[in-house]
Parts: structure tokens; C-alpha cells; sequence
């Protein structure tokens, strides 16, 4: 594992119970990093942060509740230290189905968790890192929002919507020395493939030319630079953890 210097960063992710926010989380403690978890499941938070040991820490909310960000984003700044990173990683695949049948309050609640929820947590952190100049976000999106996936609309355009957010925060804040960035990872072995049909999932893993689903550690590695200091430069971009599935 190469070393990035993270000490004396406070980094918060969302969704870091499990999944890729949970390597990354690992991977931002062991680079000095103190984290707080953000997710809507405290028992799974629980066992996250007693797995993570000592410099993690969590707080309970759910990520379409812009008071609740509001709240916990002050706590974790006065409990823990100032925020400079933020990891915008919770989400959720929604169902699987034809857009014709897809249903519309499905449909809300995707792009309310993936869109929205992203928005809400900008929002809510962005402020105090404008006051101090200073903060590296990264907003995972994912391979879908660039080529889309059949019979998964909602999240593909939520994740497209991301995409966009992205690449317009960044230009708002680069002059802030606030670098935003996102991530297109191709599918890994998390808990998000449960809602998933076993057809669908075959369907994503032959369009990888690597052969194999996404290594959770391999997305956690490249956060990790992102988030640093050394990315001094790079705003508004989207890197891709495709496997070399994507064409632009």
C-alpha cells in the first residue's frame, strides 16, 4: 500500500458501514486520517466503528435529511475537529425494471437517496470548508451514470446527475482550494447487488474487460489520493474504476 499523508484530516463518510465507504474509511485511518461515519443504520455503524478501531467514529443520520447533515456535521466539527474531507458514498441500486414499468415513486426515492441525497450532504459540509479554504470532496458515482444500464433508469440517471453536480461544484469552488471530484466504479461484491437479479449481474460483469467485479480496496486507494493534499490541481474531473468498460 503506498503512504498518503492524511494526519490531521477529519474525514467523513457516508454509507462508510459497509461496502466501499468502509474501505475507504479504512483506508483514510490508515493514512492518518480521523473518520466519522455517516449512515441510517446504527447497529451496522456500531460494528463499523468497533471493526475500524481507534480514530473512527460515527454519527446516525440519513442522508435526505438536510437538518439532520446539518446537525451531525456541527457535532462532528466541534467533537472531532474540523471537517476537510468529505466521501459521498451512500446510495442505493433501486429496483430492476423496465422504464415503462418502473414505478414512479420507486423512481422518487432513487434519485431522492443517489441525487439528492449527494446535494444535501454538499450542502450541508460545504460552508465551513469555504470558511477555512480548504476541503477535497468525492462523489461516487458509478459506470452507469456514463453508458447507463438497462432496466436500471433511475439509477443510471441519478448517477449521471452526480456526474453533473460534480463538474459544476468543482468550477464554484475551485478558488477555494476545495477539490471536487467523482468516481465511476464499475460493479464490486457489495450489499447494493442484493436487490440485483442474478441475469442483470452476469450482464455487467462480461462488459469488464479486467474479467472480474471491482476490489473495494482498489476504489478506497484511489479516494485516497483524491482526497490528499498532493491532488493540488484536479477539480471537476471524473475518474473511472471501470475495468475498462467505459468509452469516455
Amino acid at each position: 500500500m503506498n503512504a498518503i499523508d492524511l494526519k490531521g484530516q477529519v474525514a467523513v463518510v457516508t454509507g462508510g458501514a459497509q461496502g466501499i465507504g468502509f474501505a475507504i474509511a479504512q483506508r483514510l485511518l490508515a493514512s492518518g486520517a480521523k473518520v466519522s461515519l455517516w449512515d441510517r443504520d446504527g447497529a451496522t455503524l456500531d460494528k463499523a466503528v468497533a471493526a475500524l478501531g481507534a480514530g473512527a467514529s460515527s454519527k446516525v443520520v440519513d442522508i435526505t435529511d438536510l437538518a439532520g447533515l446539518q446537525r451531525v456535521h456541527g457535532e462532528v466539527e466541534a467533537e472531532v475537529g474540523p471537517v476537510s474531507i468529505l466521501v459521498n458514498s451512500a446510495g442505493i441500486a433501486g429496483n430492476n425494471a423496465p422504464l415503462d414499468e418502473y414505478d414512479p415513486e420507486e423512481w422518487r426515492r432513487v434519485v431522492e437517496v443517489n441525487l439528492n441525497g449527494t446535494f444535501y450532504v454538499n450542502k450541508a459540509v460545504i460552508p465551513a470548508m469555504k470558511a477555512r479554504n480548504y476541503g477535497r470532496i468525492v462523489n461516487i458515482s458509478s459506470v452507469a451514470g456514463k453508458e447507463g444500464n438497462p432496466n436500471l433508469s433511475a439509477y443510471s440517471a441519478a448517477k449521471a446527475g452526480v456526474i453533473g453536480l460534480t463538474k459544476s461544484l468543482g468550477k464554484e469552488l475551485a478558488k477555494y482550494d476545495i477539490a471536487v471530484n467523482a468516481i465511476t466504479p464499475a460493479t464490486a461484491k457489495t450489499r447494493i447487488l442484493d436487490t440485483l437479479t442474478e441475469e442483470f449481474i452476469n450482464y455487467m460483469l462480461v462488459r469488464i474487460p479486467r474479467g472480474r467485479f471491482l476490489e473495494v480496496e482498489e476504489a478506497a486507494a484511489m479516494v485516497a489520493w483524491l482526497v490528499s493534499k498532493e491532488n493540488s490541481f484536479t477539480t471537476a474531473s471524473v475518474f473511472d474504476l471501470s475495468g475498462g468498460r467505459t468509452t469516455y
